[in-house]
């Protein structure tokens, strides 16, 4: 399932990592992995150089002249000069410890400053618009050739194109920041105000469902497939065949009825399909049904009978749920069949064959032009094989 969109989405993630794995690294300095003895070197100009009191004093005495002290003649010079050390060697042992403590704390935060600059520099790079937009436009191609639509492949370039150039990333994390970008723009598109059918069953009942489609979508079976869910969830529904115009439509939806327990209201063929979806309202009424679920013709834009006929439904009956049940193989067709059902207005959509279709670009390029929800995936023929939409699980299926 997808997996043409996925090689094209793992291609591209890959092409961009790579990229910046072989850019050149940014550097002011040489790193201190590289060059060890510069920070040594430096540490070693820094260190104070430790000296004795005597020392100090020796020096001192060097350029001072001895104070003179009043003493008896007959005393000789050196035990002049074993008086004056014994008068205050304390103090001025107290004064140069704390001239030492007072020079270490700058100098000592100042290279550690320099240090951290340094490695910040060898460790980040950044990309240019000239390093991605080969790569770019390849990704959109591949996109285009999964049935994405061209503005929607745009959207996603475009978005990867502002998170990845000019900005820093961090060595090892090359993968992860490509992988994420895509993802915030696929979930980006897919963020759409969501539909739930349970808060609509407690808001109203009984909640009309209509499902609209061209011929061959699998709009019965995805109408079958909704019931049987609905009721798994503890709903109870009746089914109203409003498909008054195709041969065996009414037969293949009173086939589905009898396998699940569902009463189908009908009238004759060629009869309003607004007066069935009406009847089929008024007799869940009388028997306290939660969904009326009503199957309409399959149509095509150049059909003008057929659509003014859908027009008429939605406005005599005013559906609660107007739902798009779309074939995943169509490829470029979903976004003009989207646009032909969207002036008549849709509130949701299900997407059929999803588990056949390797390329699965339709579900983005129909959430985007529509700006509906995706609500179901239809994956396979039978009643279990439906599946609530999850676009977090699907984008990170894609990515997967």
């Amino acid at each position: 399932m997808f997996g043409f969109l996925k090689d094209k989405l793992k291609k591209a993630v890959k092409s961009i990592s790579e990229r910046i794995e072989k850019k050149e690294e940014i550097k002011e300095r040489p790193a201190v992995e590289e060059k060890p003895e510069i920070l040594e070197k430096a540490v070693e100009i820094e260190k104070p150089v430790e000296v004795t009191v005597e020392e100090r004093i020796e020096k001192k005495l060097e350029v001072e002249e001895p104070e003179k002290i009043e003493a008896p003649a007959e005393k000789p010079m050196e035990e002049k000069i074993e008086i004056e050390l014994e008068v205050k060697p304390e103090v001025k042992i107290e004064k140069e410890i704390e001239v030492k403590k007072f020079e270490e704390k700058p100098k000592k935060g100042f290279f550690k400053k320099v240090f951290e600059k340094v490695v910040k520099k060898v460790v980040e790079k950044k990309l240019s618009k000239e390093d991605v937009s080969p790569i770019l436009d390849e990704l959109e191609n591949g996109l285009i050739e999964s049935d994405v639509a061209y503005d929607v492949a745009e959207k996603i370039k475009a978005d990867l194109e502002k998170d990845l150039v000019d900005k820093p990333i961090k060595r090892g994390k090359e993968n992860e920041m490509v992988v994420s970008s895509l993802k915030e723009s696929l979930l980006g598109i897919l963020n759409v105000p969501e539909v739930d059918l349970k808060d609509l069953a407690k808001s109203k009942k009984p909640a009309l469902l209509i499902f609209l489609g061209f011929n061959g979508s699998g709009k019965t079976t995805s109408l079958a497939k909704l019931a049987k869910w609905l009721m798994d969830n503890g709903y109870s529904c009746i089914f109203a065949a409003a498909d008054t115009f195709r041969a065996a439509a009414e037969e293949q939806l009173e086939v589905h009825a009898e396998r699940l327990g569902v009463k189908v209201i009908k009238h004759k063929r060629g009869a309003d399909p607004a007066a069935v979806i009406y009847d089929a309202m008024e007799h869940a009424k009388s028997k306290n049904i939660d969904f009326v679920l009503a199957d309409t013709a399959g149509r095509a834009h150049t059909n003008q009978n057929l659509m003014d006929q859908l027009k008429k439904i939605v406005r005599v009956n005013k559906p609660d749920l107007k739902i798009l049940v779309m074939d995943s193989l169509v490829g470029n067709d979903a976004v003009p069949q989207a646009q032909l059902f969207g002036e008549i207005g849709v509130d949701g959509v299900i997407f059929t064959k999803v588990d056949v279709n390797e390329k699965g670009g339709a579900i983005l390029s129909v959430t985007h032009q529509l700006q509906k929800p995706i609500l179901f995936l239809g994956l396979g023929q039978e009643y279990k094989d439906f599946e609530k939409f999850d676009k977090e699980k699907f984008v990170s299926n894609l990515l997967g």
